[in-house]
């Protein structure tokens, strides 16, 4: 069984969209996955191939309670509180080749509400 169009979809704008952006240790890349129930996101440094910082809504569970957007908004917070901790306050963002609304932009402001510049 193959996947959906949708998903194809995406694959190939997530593709596409990762070849011009490329997280460094000074600008690392926030990269944000979004499942049916819960969100991710991650800082990574590309060059080094690690991730510095990570956070979801699945690791919030009992912090964040509300709609999907809420629980995004919780963990764009988080992960900028970690990121501030570690000493990373500028990234480029990788939306996952999903659409800049809903859940990813609730997360992507609130990450900038945070103090992340991107």
């Amino acid at each position: 069984m193959g996947k959906s169009g949708k998903v194809v979809a995406r694959i190939r704008r997530h593709v596409r969209v990762r070849t011009k952006i490329q997280g460094t240790a000074q600008r690392p890349r926030i990269s944000v996955y979004r499942g049916a129930k819960h969100i991710y996101a991650q800082v990574i440094d590309d060059l080094s191939g690690k991730t510095l910082v990570s956070s979801s809504s699945l690791a919030l569970k009992g912090d964040s309670v509300g709609t999907k957007s809420d629980k995004a908004k919780a963990v764009g917070l988080e992960v900028a509180k970690l990121a501030k901790a570690v000493g990373i306050e500028r990234v480029v963002f990788d939306r996952g080749g999903y659409l800049y609304h809903g859940r990813v932009k609730a997360l992507a402001e609130a990450a900038r509400e945070g103090g992340l510049l991107f």
